[in-house]
């Protein structure tokens, strides 16, 4: 007889819960629609036990089990595959199959497992009554859940979907009651499966101790045959000796001749039958030592495949435990999504209630309205009686003088008589019509003043606005990103939820006078009161913008190595004033300039995040930075990742930033935010793309489009294939030619290529670097994948941070100075003069500037020619940098020393903030010769400065300076002089055309100066070029999700 097991598995993720098919319905009057996924119905999967009988050897029976194969869940997964927003053709790769910038893994698995096990001794009617037992109980159950869901569900279900007065349909009532039976009958289903699952882990238990107790009999035995063995073979090989012995005599004796025939046959005789006799019953006991020799290796056979047996048992105990665990989790599952149900019902009761209270308030309303326009008409009947009374007053006093002057003159008195009548008549049609006219003037009136109390009314109100707007603009950015700081800790340390957090930020993004009002009321209270103040201002508001959050290495100016840093700080505050949540998520470096952040604490936290196989810590650090609300996370590593005293170059820098990369958006995650944009900057952090759609989109983290820009393409932070695995990235499915395999070397893979394919945006720093880029030139072996995803990629020019770089409010300046005063320039450049030692005895002598490091980037080898060249032709030159090259550094010492007291060239080898800013302000030119220059800042800086620049034409530098003698552009945008060629002559022509120009045309170099001045190089176009392509990525998403 066979007992027969089965197990119901749910397969990976949430599917229907009901096994028929369900159609989508569609509530056409409220535009409301249900989506239900269905998978096959489960099969349950046969286990049939049964016990068999063997022998182990000839002298003992023992029962042996068959040991069943661990059963495994059938299992089928799939991702399903993301479409980029762009087209098809963008993203389709090499091999001819259209595949998204985000992977699909695709796996499937079938597992058909038949185990058979023989019990003898379970008899057929105990099984049948088992069975019988069991279904009864299924039936009381099932239909004891039926009576519970229709005396409980269908009723609160019901009421809670009536509002407004509009009722389901039945057969909607009943498909939804339906699914919430369904879930009922999988959940008993679920426990069912686990008591037989526990069922079957005590059976192998019970066989494992069996088989163990077998095992140590074998062994006992497998011990005494080996010792029986070595002693048989001790007694052979003694024999062995013997019989040489005896071979060794009887040549003696023979040899001799000594003995008689006869001794020598009887001696011989007997030896022979004392040797046969030996021989013989040695023979016996090495045929039984043998024969029991090939029992014991049987029973060693059957001893190692009854142990295999073992191992497969604890390989199905592990399956068992798997399937036990994975069972309780879809019932939790299951049980969580019934309690979400049972909380929106409630929530739609609480909504019905509210509008039926809104309602009466509207009525309360329309009656007052209603009170109050009778009382104003009946105001204007009695204006109007009265109005009535003084004019007949008046025609009165008229008559009385026309009758007074009868009666003096009664001759006359007849002949005025009918006159007379005529005139009463006259006055009574004109008092007609004056009455009609007063009655017109008097609706004119008052519907002038109607209009007056309204625009009166709007008038004060709008009073009230400005000043309260008045009251919020002069709060600075850094309090609200203090507040939203604050708002956010409080997700993080679960003080309140994600929705009320959500609305409190809604509040902070429109800079709302009550949180304000609030937060300052609330100083002198505890935290429990704070937060109790803050979540009764919730409310149901919609965000003015886009929650966008930049994940970077660096950020100007608490960790600033580049023009990267200037970048996320720039571009952040300016679309944090266009009315969007920015955020910025940094490592947290030892070296930073901690006195630039505001407000810097660690929060009641820690996020663990995975990498290597292991969960590590990280403390979250929360402040802000030019009003910019920033976090920063620092990983609690054995290898202090960023605690090393420097930024970059780094022998781990691809472990550094891949695993912060995902450190960031574990703290996305976990902390409950749901951005719009996320922004990864350079190499460091292009991992966040390929993170992001692998690993976190399916975990709930999916409401961003991706935005990658590349600051500089020379840098992609190539690494070995290997190394990707350490972030949990899959690099045997990553490390291939469309996506992130490096195009020059097949065991590489090169972050900058994956955000390149995984990102929906790609942009990098000006229009004809992206151009540049695009060529096997310039591309640095990325050209390839950037022109097959042409479509997502873009130039934008960079801007500068016009607060920071501003002559006429720059503490850094000894002089403030501005276009239409620049005087405070001239005073500025004597002053440095001054202080590096240089001559003054030629105030209109030219002076160059030049601050940049000193890299074969930035054409060094120009810079030192044009030191040289500016002596010959009468100037001074400045320059300030460093090279973090140790020859170029060195070379450049040597210049610094050969020009130590001269008086018109200095060069400081090191970075001086202060220093750059009065080099900008004292400079008539500045030089700006780069082999390659993505976007460039200081030209950009210079010319605010009013610096002409000297610049090569090439990336950013050919869109943002135009030289001043070039016919083909327009002349209000020339503010410069530019060269091609990368050589000696293109710089000198340069050069010496500015240089003439500076002396020659004193009055036009002042208004180029002016009008470089005043050129707007903000970040306001730039901006408003992200937010269209942000916006536009959006809505594209949301377009595909519809359509989906």
């Amino acid at each position: 007889m066979s007992a027969k097991l089965s197990a119901c598995f749910f397969s990976h993720g949430f599917s229907c819960l009901n096994n028929s098919s369900y159609k989508n319905t569609v509530d056409k009057h409220k535009n409301v629609y249900m989506r239900v996924l269905f998978l096959p119905s489960r099969q349950f999967l046969p286990a049939y036990c049964k016990m068999r009988q063997r022998n182990l050897s000839s002298n003992h029976k023992r029962q042996r089990m068959s040991k069943p194969p661990s059963e495994r869940i059938p299992t089928s997964a799939e991702l399903l595959p993301i479409r980029d927003e762009e087209s098809e053709p963008e993203n389709s790769f090499p091999n001819g199959v259209d595949v998204e910038p985000f992977v699909s893994h695709e796996t499937s698995g079938k597992d058909d497992v038949n185990t058979v096990i023989d019990v003898e001794n379970i008899a057929e009617q105990n099984s049948g009554t088992l069975s019988a037992s069991a279904v009864e109980t299924n039936g009381d159950v099932e239909r004891t859940s039926e009576q519970i869901i229709n005396g409980l569900v269908l009723p609160s279900v019901t009421k809670a979907l009536a509002i407004n007065g509009e009722q389901l349909s039945s057969m909607q009532l009943e498909e939804l009651v339906g699914m919430i039976k369904n879930a009922e009958r999988n959940i008993l289903v679920l426990n069912q499966a686990r008591v037989h699952a526990l069922e079957d882990i005590d059976k192998v238990l019970d066989e494992k101790e069996t088989l163990q107790g077998e095992i140590n009999i074998l062994e006992m035995r497998l011990a005494e045959a080996d010792a029986r063995i070595k002693v048989a073979s001790q007694g052979k090989i003694h024999v062995e000796f013997l019989e040489s012995q005896l071979k060794m005599l009887r040549n003696e004796l023979t040899g001799r001749g000594e003995l008689e025939p006869y001794e020598n046959q009887k001696k011989f005789s007997n030896e022979e039958v004392l040797s046969t006799h030996d021989d013989h019953s040695l023979n016996k006991d090495v045929d039984s030592l043998r024969t029991e020799n090939l029992a014991l290796k049987n029973d060693i056979q059957a001893l190692k495949s009854m142990i295999s047996n073992v191992k497969n048992t604890d390989e199905r105990m592990a399956t068992l435990e798997n399937e036990c665990s994975f069972l309780g989790s879809s019932v939790k599952e299951l049980e969580s999504k019934l309690l979400v149900s049972q909380q929106d019902s409630s929530n739609i009761s609480t909504i019905k209630v509210e509008h039926q209270e809104l309602w009466e308030k509207v009525e309360n309303l329309q009656q007052l309205f209603d009170t109050a326009t009778k009382q104003a008409d009946q105001a204007t009947l009695v204006l109007q009686q009265n109005q009535d009374l003084r004019k007949k007053v008046d025609k009165l006093e008229k008559s009385l003088e026309e009758v007074n002057v009868l009666k003096v003159s009664s001759d006359k008195m007849q002949q005025y008589n009918e006159l007379i009548q005529k005139k009463i008549k006259l006055l009574e049609e004109r008092l007609q019509k004056s009455d009609q006219e007063i009655y017109s003037f008097v609706q004119l009136y008052q519907e002038s003043l109607e209009a007056f109390q309204d625009t009166l009314n709007s008038l004060k109100e709008e009073s009230k606005k400005r000043t309260s707007d008045a009251l919020v603009d002069d709060v600075p950015w850094e309090f609200w990103s203090r507040l939203l700081l604050t708002i956010d800790g409080w997700v993080l340390e679960k003080k309140i939820s994600n929705s009320d957090a959500k609305l409190l930020r809604e509040l902070v993004w429109k800079k709302e006078q009550c949180i304000r009002d609030a937060h300052i009321a609330c100083k002198e209270k505890n935290e429990r009161e704070v937060i109790s103040t803050f979540l009764r201002l919730a409310s149901s508001q919609t965000s003015p913008g886009l929650y966008i959050v930049h994940i970077a290495a660096e950020m100007a100016p608490v960790a600033k190595v580049g023009g990267l840093g200037d970048v996320v700080t720039g571009l952040g505050k300016t679309l944090q004033k266009k009315g969007h949540l920015v955020e910025i998520i940094l490592p947290k470096y030892d070296c930073m300039q901690y006195d630039g952040i505001h407000d810097l604490r660690a929060l009641d936290v820690t996020v663990e995040s995975y990498f290597d196989g292991k969960l590590f810590q990280n403390k979250i650090w929360v402040g802000t930075v030019e009003g910019l609300p920033v976090y920063f996370i620092e990983p609690h590593h054995p290898n202090k990742f960023f605690w090393r005293g420097q930024y970059y170059g780094e022998h781990d820098d691809f472990k550094r930033f891949s695993f912060f990369s995902r450190a960031a958006l574990e703290f996305l995650l976990q902390a409950g935010k749901k951005p719009d944009i996320i922004h990864c900057h350079d190499w460091q952090t292009a991992f966040v793309a390929p993170l992001y759609w692998d690993l976190y989109a399916p975990k709930g983290l999916n409401s961003a489009r991706i935005c990658f820009t590349c600051h500089n393409f020379e840098y992609q932070g190539t690494a070995s294939a290997s190394e990707l695995a350490s972030c949990g990235l899959d690099a045997q499915e990553l490390n291939r030619p469309d996506r992130m395999q490096d195009n020059t070397a097949r065991d590489s893979v090169n972050p900058v290529k994956g955000a390149i394919v995984f990102s929906n945006i790609v942009t990098t720093v000006s229009p004809t670097y992206a151009q540049e880029v695009r060529t096997a030139e310039g591309g640095k072996g990325l050209h390839s994948t950037l022109n097959s995803h042409s479509r997502k990629f873009m130039g934008i020019l960079n801007g500068i941070d016009t607060d920071a770089w501003n002559p006429a409010t720059d503490n850094f300046l000894k002089v403030q100075y501005s276009a239409n005063d620049m005087q405070g320039k001239a005073e500025n450049k004597a002053a440095m003069r001054r202080n590096l030692g240089l001559s003054s005895a030629d105030d209109q002598r030219p002076l160059v500037g030049c601050i940049t490091r000193l890299v074969p980037q930035k054409g060094v080898h120009l810079i030192k020619h044009a030191i040289y060249r500016t002596l010959e032709m009468g100037g001074q030159f400045v320059l300030l940098g460093s090279s973090p090259v140790p020859h170029i550094q060195r070379e450049f010492e040597g210049i610094a020393n050969q020009f130590q007291n001269h008086e018109h060239i200095r060069l400081i080898l090191k970075y001086d903030e202060s220093l750059s800013h009065a080099i900008y302000a004292a400079s008539d030119m500045f030089i700006i010769p780069s082999i390659f220059e993505p976007c460039g800042l200081t030209q950009m800086i210079a010319m605010r400065y009013g610096s002409v620049p000297i610049a090569r034409k090439t990336g950013g530098l050919n869109d943002s300076v135009f030289d001043v003698n070039e016919e083909t552009i327009p002349h209000q945008i020339r503010n410069g002089f530019t060269f091609t060629t990368p050589d000696e002559q293109g710089i000198n022509g340069a050069v010496e055309r500015a240089f003439n120009f500076y002396k020659n045309n004193k009055e036009s170099w002042k208004q180029l100066v002016q009008k470089n001045m005043n050129i707007d190089f903000s970040w306001d176009s730039s901006a408003s070029r992200y937010e269209e392509l942000y916006a536009k990525s959006i809505s594209r998403a949301r377009a595909q999700a519809s359509n989906n």
